[in-house]
């Protein structure tokens, strides 16, 4: 008997004439509509997943794109496949928390689109958040407004859209929520900073949980507002776990104050966000995930809690590869003439995906696409964006091969806090996302809304005749 991957192989390659053909239709109230036109004219072209055919990897896919006629401008392959594993291991290791996805982190439409083909909730952070997972379908009941400090605008919008659940940390916050949104249930956030942890949280957002959580409970129920539970978050890019039994008693303790002034209700716990996606990582996040399970069960033995998070990084890191083309270089050679170093200007830079360079929180190491024999030698390099500011340099001191122009760096694990935080400065385009997804994966995600049928288009690596306009049309064969 053939398994179903190979069904689903065999399904793929007979689909991939009829996904481009144009006699394909769907009966719509007022007469029938081409798939062809109804495609066009419904999704945008970051909504495209392409279905890798058999024995095809998302590394052929990348080459393919790279190796378009006219295509320099970088860009981004996500790799849907790691987007699903990841939530498979959160759902092996964490059974009992559910995550809620912090769209903050990177709204790609295909990652929004897997995550709630796959059942996530979503942590939105602003009015344009709500709305742009909201337009996916979501019911309202799977987000929760997790921003302590909302402006009038953004919370009266949440409450037309129907969002009942937000956090809180000050007592200004409870007046506001009183006066424009007084049926929300509300989470109040308290301060528990992990000591390894790439950015502390602590300093803006959360309440002591000893000092102000008392009163600021006490507030909450004189003015009538229904506080049904606790949040907190340890730190972005945390990299201990000893941190989360701390926050878990912290959170307990608060739940028992609120039980003392006779508030009833109290049903959720929220652990935050923080957790590390790159592959390296991933022993780090097994340890975070037994010492919250363990806690969790110590301090909230009770299924009534619910136990919630907002994972961000988590999904998105490890399924993001960027491509960046080498447009230029220069060499640096001493007084003799001798060759020292090697600067290669790129199309991506701290202006884009590589904000961080200049926070100075993470290295960089780009990797040449295409592979250099050992005896070529590698050279003393750095690596620089496209802007005119200065300060725009993506690497220093990497060992590269010679590179020539039109070569492609790639540089992997880029998917959190870089498609989010890019910019137009200097009238540059920023990178646009090429998603890819294997055969047994799509049989998996294809009839799962938001996805439809349409969504779905063969890959490039399939060998179909494609251009540049590839990025920008999915379907430049039609």
């Amino acid at each position: 008997m053939r398994s179903t991957a190979s069904l689903a192989s065999a399904r793929i390659l007979r689909s991939y004439p009829r996904l481009l053909d144009a006699a394909s239709t769907w009966l719509f109230p007022g007469g029938i509509v081409s798939m062809r036109s109804l495609s066009r004219s419904m999704l945008q072209p970051e909504d495209y997943v392409h279905v890798l055919g058999p024995k095809l990897s998302p590394l052929d896919e990348l080459r393919s794109v790279c190796h378009a006629t006219g295509q320099e401008d970088a860009f981004y392959l996500c790799n849907v496949d790691d987007v699903v594993h990841k939530m498979e291991l959160w759902r092996q290791l964490l059974p009992r928390v559910r995550p809620h996805y912090a769209v903050k982190c990177n709204a790609s439409r295909v990652v929004l689109n897997t995550l709630a083909a796959l059942g996530a909730g979503f942590d939105c952070a602003s009015k344009g958040e709500i709305e742009e997972v909201l337009s996916l379908g979501v019911d309202p009941s799977r987000i929760i407004f997790a921003q302590p400090a909302k402006p009038a605008t953004h919370i009266r919008f949440a409450a037309g859209r129907g969002i009942n659940l937000a956090t809180f940390d000050n007592e200004e916050e409870l007046y506001k929520m009183r006066a424009l949104h007084p049926k929300c249930r509300l989470v109040l956030r308290i301060r528990c900073d992990a000591d390894d942890a790439t950015y502390c949280l602590g300093i803006k957002y959360g309440c002591d949980a000893e000092r102000d959580a008392p009163r600021l409970l006490r507030t909450a129920r004189d003015l009538g507002l229904q506080v049904v539970g606790v949040s907190f978050h340890v730190g972005s890019g945390c990299r201990e776990e000893h941190v989360y039994r701390r926050a878990v008693r912290a959170a307990r303790h608060v739940f028992d104050v609120a039980e003392g002034l006779d508030i009833r209700g109290m049903r959720l716990l929220d652990v935050g966000g923080g957790y590390p996606g790159d592959p390296e990582a991933e022993p780090v996040f097994r340890k975070m995930a037994e010492a919250i399970n363990s806690s969790v069960a110590e301090f909230f033995p009770s299924p009534d809690v619910d136990v919630i998070s907002e994972p961000g990084m988590y999904f998105v890191s490890s399924a993001f590869t960027l491509a960046a083309n080498v447009h230029s270089k220069r060499e640096v050679r001493s007084e003799a003439g001798d060759l020292e170093s090697v600067m290669y200007y790129i199309n991506d830079g701290a202006y884009g995906s590589f904000i961080e360079a200049v926070l100075d929180t993470k290295r960089f190491r780009g990797v040449p696409l295409e592979a250099h024999g050992e005896s070529c030698d590698a050279v003393p390099s750095s690596v620089w964006g496209p802007t005119c500011d200065g300060t725009d340099k993506v690497e220093d001191g990497n060992l590269l091969p010679p590179l020539e122009l039109g070569s492609w760096l790639l540089y992997h694990n880029h998917g959190a806090y870089t498609v989010a935080l890019a910019t137009g400065f200097n009238g540059l385009p920023t990178p646009k996302v090429h998603a890819v997804v294997s055969t047994s994966t799509w049989s998996q995600l294809r009839d799962r809304a938001p996805f439809t049928e349409s969504h779905f288009v063969p890959s490039l690596a399939t060998g179909r005749r494609h251009t540049s306009a590839s990025l920008a049309d999915p379907h430049p064969c039609v």
